[in-house]
């Protein structure tokens, strides 16, 4: 199907956007998953059990984030795609920030569904933007490159929340990391093209209603596994990141106590627990995250070139993969041991968002994409983000009275992590159909 091509951008310009963009992004996870990090002192204070601290990193931002995300989409198709993704970072930093005053669980539960209502306006319309500004066969690494801004946002997130929560307490947490957002905010709001406007006029198309946009992916079977794989995936990943820090502080509280004097003693950095391990974890998740993502989108562009079996099979391998990595390490009894061996799980995990992404968009006209991508978005978000981390806090919490919270919380994640499984094999399903289902 013949494509509009962005007039008038400068190939400096494109990438100065998709810089933009990847930051928004940044931020977009920096605030998302802050709270991970700060999850025990926040407990400590507030006295929640393990399922309130799931239901603050998943439930309470994955209500209002899914299902806004639709309506938002819907106006992305139509308006200004730019004004959405700058609307939508201010009002989720101003949240943030409101997170830090919250004295009870009910308004730091609020606040944070305040934060997914503003986030549920970045990723459609920034995905669509993209697509516009690349073609087919640099998007998946384009679309990659965006990606990147999940463990980048997760090593900010947790080595700055980390630190602050150290000196200056959870809170100031909060407050300080939602700065940064609206003055990126206003910066892309001001600055970032809108591609449509450069159109020739015979090249745009109408957006198709909403009804023609659900006949379009209804009748796309690689659509539906693909969601299916996206939700699964999301499980796994929320679940993991949720508890993560957790998992580390109750069985290795020990072992990151005995590395932070070291660290002191050989460097004059003086960490608590908690700051060492943000610094550690956040580095883990930015830097094998970021070189999952960066892989996948390399190998499915390359891939794609000879088959698009390629958009399913590459991340079926490393979902395949993850359950074996991730009990490895959770079973791990040295600390230095485990956090060296969650490097392989944040690489393997990250290798799907390029690929994934990158064919939602092409399986679908250019006027449905953002439509499409906040349809998968809303199931992988409902799904993943707000039951995954419930679950494992309520798997914990049953656990919990007859093995302690430390092996309460690890084979919790370890149970949880089968979810890859399914992953995979919805991955292999959409195999059979995407050749068929591609159209730009």
């Amino acid at each position: 199907m013949p494509q509009p091509k962005p007039m008038g951008l400068s190939i400096h310009y494109r990438r100065y956007a998709l810089t933009m963009l990847f930051l928004v992004y940044m931020l977009n996870f920096v605030d998302r998953q802050i709270v991970n990090i700060l999850a025990e002192p926040i407990k400590r204070e507030l006295g929640l059990a393990d399922w309130q601290l799931g239901s603050l990193t998943g439930l309470s931002f994955a209500i209002f984030y899914a299902t806004l995300a639709l309506p938002i989409a819907r106006w992305a198709e139509r308006a200004n795609r730019v004004r959405i993704v700058a609307l939508s970072a201010i009002t989720w930093s101003l949240f943030t920030t409101i997170c830090g005053v919250a004295q009870t669980f009910a308004q730091l539960f609020l606040a944070r569904v305040g934060v997914g209502v503003g986030e549920a306006g970045c990723t459609p319309a920034s995905q669509s933007l993209i697509s516009d500004y690349t073609t087919r066969e640099r998007r998946a690494s384009a679309l990659a490159f965006f990606s990147m801004g999940i463990p980048a946002g997760t090593l900010v997130g947790m080595v700055v929340g980390g630190l602050i929560a150290d000196s200056l307490g959870w809170r100031a947490s909060f407050a300080l990391v939602g700065v940064p957002g609206i003055i990126l905010g206003l910066l892309a709001y001001f600055t970032l093209p809108e591609p449509r406007k450069s159109f020739a006029a015979s090249e745009v198309q109408a957006a198709p209603s909403l009804r023609e946009a659900l006949a379009e992916l209804g009748s796309k079977r690689t659509y539906i596994w693909l969601t299916v794989a996206m939700a699964a995936m999301s499980f796994g990943i929320y679940s993991n990141l949720a508890f993560q820090s957790s998992h580390f502080l109750r069985n290795h509280a020990e072992g990151l106590g005995t590395l932070a004097v070291r660290l002191n003693d050989l460097t004059g950095i003086r960490l608590g627990a908690t700051g060492f391990l943000g610094t550690v974890l956040g580095l883990i998740v930015g830097i094998c995250g970021a070189a999952g993502t960066w892989l996948g989108g390399w190998s499915t562009d390359r891939g794609v070139r000879s088959s698009l079996n390629a958009y399913a099979t590459i991340p079926a391998a490393a979902a395949l993969c993850m359950p074996f990595a991730l009990f490895a390490t959770y079973t791990a009894s040295n600390t230095v041991a485990a956090l060296c061996l969650m490097g392989l799980p944040m690489m393997l995990q990250s290798i799907y968002y390029g690929p994934i992404f990158a064919a939602v968009q092409s399986l679908v006209r250019p006027r449905t994409r953002a439509t499409a991508t906040a349809i998968f978005l809303f199931f992988a978000n409902l799904i993943g983000l707000g039951l995954g981390p419930l679950s494992v806090g309520l798997i914990s919490d049953l656990l919990a009275p007859s093995m302690g919270s430390g092996d309460a919380i690890r084979w919790a994640l370890i149970s949880t992590s089968l979810v890859y499984v399914l992953a995979a094999a919805a991955f292999m399903a959409a195999r059979k159909s995407i050749r068929q289902d591609i159209v730009s």
